[in-house]
C-alpha cells in the first residue's frame, strides 16, 4: 500500500480514536432494559435497590434530585395493616450512581401512619420545586386524609428536611367530603417568569386533569384555573414547557398501579390553554404508567426527560417496581414523537466508585433483575474463587422479601467443589432476622472472618425454613461473573442444579495477611 495512504489512514485512525475518548469523557448512557428486553433494577452507590417511586427527577444546582415513594417497609395498596414507609431522596451527578439521601420528613409517627397507611388510599407523588423569591424548596404530595388531596411543606435544602405548612386551597373539589377520593395524582410546573402552577386529576370526574395557577410563594391555589384539560379516565399528568408550546403528558387510560397504560399529550399556548385534542405516543409507557417529565439538563443540553413506573401489577410487593427514563423527541412542529422503548440513551460520564481496597470478587451491578422462590425446599448458592489468600472479612448478597415469610433468612458459606456446588460442612453460618429484610432489594452482610487461600472456590448459600412467602435474590443471565457460578437446590440442600451464565449479586472482602482492614 502507498506509504502516503498508509499514513492518512493511521492518522485517521488516531483522530477518531482521541474523537471517541473525548466523547466517553462527557457521556454516558441511560439504560432501561437488558439486551434481552428485560427488566433491570437500578441500584444506588452502596448496592441497594433504589426505592423511590410514583414521583419525579429534578435538577437544582447541578445536581439531580430522584423523589418518590417509599415501599421497603411493606406498604402495600389496599392492605388495611401495611404501614406507610415514606418519601424518599436520591441524588446524583451523572443520573447513574444515585446516593441514598434519605427520607423527606419522618412518616413514622402516629400522625403520618393515620393518615398514609393501609387503612388509608395511600400517600403518593412527591413533587418538588424552587421558588426563587422565598428561597424556599417547596413539596407537594398526594394524600386522601382532607378534602382537597395534597399537603404542601417548604425546606432551605432540596433533600429537606420539609415542614408542613397550612393545607392548601384549589378551585377544584375543595367542598367535597373529607378523605373521599377528589383529587389525585399531580405535577408541578414553574414557567419562564416564575409563576407556577399545578397540574392535577379531578376523581370526581372520573380522572380529568385540572391545570390550575399557584400564589406567588407556591403553597397553595390561585381559582384560577382550567379544567377538563382530558375528558376522564386519565390521571398522571406531566406539564412542561418548550419553545413557547406547553405540554401535558398523562396516562391514557388511568389504572392504578398497571404494568402498560398508554402515554398520550396534549398542547397549548399558555398553560391555561385552549388545550389540543389528544395524540398517542406509546400504547403500553414501555412496560409502566407515567411519572413525569423533567426539563433538565444533560451536558448543557436542555432535555425532557420522560420517566414511568414499571409497576408489578399492584402484586404483593411494589418495592420491586423499575423505572424507564428515557428525553422526548421532537418533530419539526413540536410534537412529540413516539417513544422508543428499547434504545439507550446519552447521560453524563458516571465517575466511577471509590473501591473497598479488600474488594476481592464482584458481580458488579449492571442488568441484574429479582427474583423471589427461597423457602420451603428451595435454596440458591453462589460460588467465588478466592484471587488471594488471607481472611474472609465480609461478604454481601443482594436480598429482600415479599409478604412475611415465617422464618429468619440462613446465610452460609461452603467449600465449592470443581462443578460449583458447595460440598462438605458449612464453614460459617449466620441467621438473618426476618424484621431485618425489606421489601427493596439490599445487601445483606456478614463477616466470616474465615481464612481463604488463593484460587480456591467457596460458595455463599441462601436458604430459610419459611413455609409462607419468600426471599428473593438479585441475579444477572449474561455471565456478569465468570469466576464461579450460581447454584439451586430444589430438594432442601440435598443436591444443587447449575445454573448456567446466571449470577447472583455479590461481593467478597479478603484482608490479605499482615495487612491491617480500614474501610
Amino acid at each position: 500500500m502507498n506509504k502516503r495512504i498508509t499514513n492518512c489512514i493511521d492518522s485517521l485512525l488516531i483522530t477518531l480514536l482521541t474523537l471517541a475518548i473525548s466523547l466517553n469523557t462527557v457521556q454516558g448512557q441511560i439504560k432501561n432494559f437488558d439486551k434481552n428486553g428485560g427488566q433491570i433494577t437500578r441500584f444506588n452507590t452502596v448496592g441497594d435497590a433504589v426505592d423511590a417511586h410514583d414521583g419525579e427527577i429534578s435538577h437544582f444546582n447541578g445536581i439531580y434530585y430522584l423523589y418518590g415513594t417509599s415501599y421497603d417497609c411493606g406498604f402495600q395498596w389496599g392492605n388495611k395493616t401495611a404501614p406507610f414507609c415514606g418519601f424518599k431522596v436520591y441524588s446524583s451527578k451523572d443520573l447513574t450512581n444515585w446516593e441514598d439521601r434519605g427520607f423527606l420528613f419522618n412518616a413514622n409517627t402516629k400522625v403520618w401512619q393515620s393518615r398514609c397507611d393501609g387503612k388509608t388510599y395511600g400517600c403518593f407523588r412527591p413533587h418538588v420545586l424552587y421558588n426563587k423569591k422565598t428561597k424556599l424548596y417547596v413539596l407537594w404530595i398526594n394524600v386522601y386524609d382532607n378534602r382537597i388531596g395534597y399537603r404542601v411543606f417548604t425546606s432551605k435544602s432540596p433533600l429537606g428536611p420539609f415542614k408542613e405548612v397550612a393545607e392548601p386551597h384549589l378551585a377544584v373539589n375543595h367542598d367535597m367530603p373529607a378523605a373521599g377520593l377528589n383529587n389525585g395524582d399531580h405535577d408541578l410546573f414553574v414557567d419562564d417568569n416564575g409563576t407556577a402552577y399545578i397540574a392535577y386529576t379531578d376523581w370526581r370526574t372520573k380522572g380529568s386533569i385540572v391545570i390550575e395557577k399557584l400564589s406567588a410563594d407556591y403553597l397553595t391555589g390561585t381559582g384560577e384555573h382550567v379544567k377538563s384539560v382530558t375528558n376522564g379516565e386519565t390521571e398522571a399528568p406531566g406539564l412542561f414547557k418548550r419553545n413557547d408550546i406547553y405540554y401535558v403528558v398523562y396516562s391514557d387510560p388511568n389504572c392504578g398501579y398497571c404494568a402498560g397504560t398508554g402515554t398520550s399529550y396534549r398542547t397549548a399556548p399558555s398553560a391555561l390553554g385552549p388545550w389540543s385534542v389528544a395524540k398517542k405516543i406509546s400504547d403500553n409507557s414501555c412496560g409502566g404508567q407515567p411519572s413525569f417529565v423533567s426539563t433538565i439538563k444533560i451536558n448543557s443540553e436542555t432535555v425532557y426527560l420522560y420517566g414511568s413506573d414499571l409497576w408489578n401489577n399492584a402484586a404483593k410487593n411494589e418495592a420491586l417496581a423499575n423505572f424507564y427514563w428515557a428525553p422526548l423527541t421532537f418533530a419539526a412542529d413540536g410534537s412529540i414523537q413516539p417513544l422508543k422503548c428499547y434504545e439507550a440513551y446519552k447521560a453524563p460520564k458516571a465517575s466511577p466508585l471509590p473501591k473497598n481496597k479488600y474488594l476481592d470478587s464482584s458481580s458488579g451491578i449492571e442488568d441484574f433483575s429479582t427474583k423471589c422462590d427461597i423457602g420451603k425446599q428451595i435454596q440458591r448458592s453462589q460460588s467465588f474463587t478466592a484471587s488471594r489468600s488471607g481472611k474472609l472479612i465480609e461478604v454481601t448478597i443482594t436480598c429482600y422479601k415479599i409478604g412475611a415469610p415465617d422464618a429468619d433468612l440462613t446465610v452460609e458459606v461452603y467449600h465449592s467443589n470443581t462443578a460449583n456446588k458447595p460440598t462438605g460442612k458449612a464453614l460459617y453460618t449466620k441467621l438473618i432476622p426476618v424484621d431485618s429484610i425489606g421489601w427493596s432489594a439490599k445487601n445483606v452482610r456478614i463477616t466470616p472472618n474465615l481464612q481463604v487461600k488463593k484460587d480456591q472456590q467457596y460458595a455463599v448459600v441462601l436458604r430459610s425454613n419459611s413455609s409462607s412467602d419468600c426471599y428473593g435474590f438479585a441475579f444477572n443471565d449474561f455471565g456478569a461473573y465468570t469466576q464461579g457460578k450460581a447454584t439451586i437446590s430444589t430438594d432442601n440442600g440435598k443436591t444443587f442444579k447449575l445454573e448456567e451464565n446466571r449470577t447472583l449479586k455479590f461481593q467478597t472482602f479478603i484482608k490479605s495477611y499482615n495487612r491491617s482492614f480500614r474501610k
